[in-house]
């Protein structure tokens, strides 16, 4: 019988694998070698990987293993250590950050569609509000089709997730093997200190958000902590290889990146088209013409589209599924026959649509809008992270209270102290990640999260005023 139960057990080399495709994306090389001056966003990754994902990691592991029945993530770690109304914060939170994020699909669908169709960079000269009409079209479609509550997607969006995440791995691989094999004519890289070291000015500071953004989100597999075969030891000891491992993909990336992109000559459309250039390149070094990139985009299209109709829904459910009517309105608990919160979908498209429209009347040219979404997603996703600082921080005030297997630091002091770090360094980031040359740009990255967490101070108004009525 224990034999039984210690191979239902998660090994921590297991966890660690589990966890690797939730955090680690193709897309986040591109943003950093974009941003970070090609190459030189090597050491970038270093000093993010050890100053604050793996703290961040180890405390994600001590709260899952404290509050291992709670189910509501983020939410429910706040219910029990504060109190319902600054849960429904936290909630609110995670959920209306996904707005900025569900705003960006349908342009990476097009992106997508558009390189599997013509093999080209053609969408960079599109006509924005063109584009932006497109994007609306496509994701009121999208909220129709998970209004039907059609579970397939997920899987659907699990297949294509994980091929692109397989090819991301690949393109690693092959890029970095093939002078060796193909002969093909990389370009040669200055091995030197001053090839890697990042300047650490303005722009370092200002970027760091995406930096921020491209590492968290690792609460994701809190609920696993428990389930490894020895947690005090185990949960560590995964997220610290969990750790190297992105880490390293995130170098040897860059520098595969570097063999093919000049780090003083960046495209100014990198981030738009710079992983189908990419691939583009890698199958005319390999003999197979457009095989990778047309592969790529497919798997692109597929994961963006899905992922947006998952998004709608999921955050949502999360959020109404552990709600409490005295902050949100009784009319957002609804639900037609297919178990959808349709009140809570208008929302969505509300919402969503207003930040899909604006950024069309102001932004001029489809590069420069990929590369405000970007930005202003990541000023706003990275908002919920900080919930998880306030739940750790609360959790080592509280002391013995919460028993856990698992601990990132027995001292109080030390936890509260590391907890306010990744606190502060995350919203410094944020903060600083809302500044734009550009006015009309700057203006939207200030109103954008403001005004999405400002609706969740206005809804339990709401909710009180419907509760008083439906009383009366």
């Amino acid at each position: 019988m224990k034999q039984h139960e210690s191979e239902k057990k998660i090994l921590w080399y297991s966890l660690a694998f589990m966890a690797f495709s939730t955090v680690w994306g193709f897309g986040n090389v591109i943003n950093g070698f974009s941003e970070y001056g090609g190459l030189k966003a090597i050491i970038s990754w270093v000093i993010i990987f050890a100053i604050y994902f793996v703290p961040y990691a180890l405390m994600v592991g001590e709260l899952g293993s404290a509050f291992k029945d709670a189910g509501g993530g983020v939410s429910s770690w706040i219910l029990e250590t504060i109190s319902p109304r600054m849960a429904y914060m936290a909630g609110w939170t995670y959920w209306i950050v996904h707005m900025p994020y569900i705003s960006q699909k349908p342009s990476a669908s097009f992106i997508a569609a558009s390189w599997a169709i013509f093999r080209d960079n053609r969408i960079s000269s599109m006509n924005t509000r063109v584009l932006q009409v497109l994007c609306l079209v496509l994701f009121l479609f999208a909220v129709w089709v998970a209004s039907k509550g059609i579970n397939v997607l997920k899987k659907l969006s699990t297949l294509a997730g994980s091929t692109m995440f397989i090819m991301s791995l690949l393109f690693v691989v092959m890029m970095l093997a093939a002078p060796a094999i193909t002969h093909a004519n990389v370009l040669d890289i200055d091995w030197s200190v001053k090839t890697f070291m990042p300047s650490f000015d303005a722009k370092f500071l200002l970027n760091l958000s995406i930096l921020v953004f491209a590492v968290g989100g690792c609460e994701k597999i809190s609920p696993y902590v428990n389930k490894t075969k020895n947690p005090a030891k185990d949960f560590s000891k995964g997220m610290i290889a969990l750790a190297v491992m992105v880490a390293v993909c995130a170098m040897l990336g860059t520098i595969a990146m570097g063999m093919m992109f000049d780090s003083n000559n960046i495209p100014e459309d990198l981030m738009t088209n710079g992983a189908y250039y990419a691939f583009q390149t890698l199958g005319e070094y390999y003999g197979l013409g457009n095989f990778f990139v047309v592969v790529y985009a497919i798997c692109n299209l597929i994961g963006q589209f899905t992922v947006m109709i998952i998004s709608i829904d999921a955050p949502l459910r999360m959020l109404l599924d552990n709600a409490d009517d005295n902050f949100i309105p009784a009319s957002m608990f609804k639900q037609n026959e297919h178990g959808t919160y349709t009140n809570g979908h208008k929302l969505v498209m509300i919402i969503v649509s207003i930040l899909i429209i604006v950024p069309a009347i102001g932004i001029g040219s489809v590069d420069t809008l990929v590369r405000w979404l970007v930005k202003v997603n990541s000023v706003c996703m990275p908002l919920r992270y900080l919930w998880v600082f306030v739940a750790y921080i609360a959790l080592k005030k509280a002391g013995e209270r919460f028993p856990a297997q698992y601990r990132f630091v027995k001292n109080k002091t030390l936890g509260v102290v590391l907890g306010a770090w990744c606190f502060l360094f995350t919203a410094f980031a944020c903060v600083l990640g809302i500044y734009s040359e550009d006015t009309f740009q700057f203006v939207l990255n200030i109103v954008t999260p403001f005004v999405l967490i400002g609706l969740g101070f206005i809804m339990p108004q709401i909710a009180k005023r419907s509760k008083a009525k439906n009383q009366a």
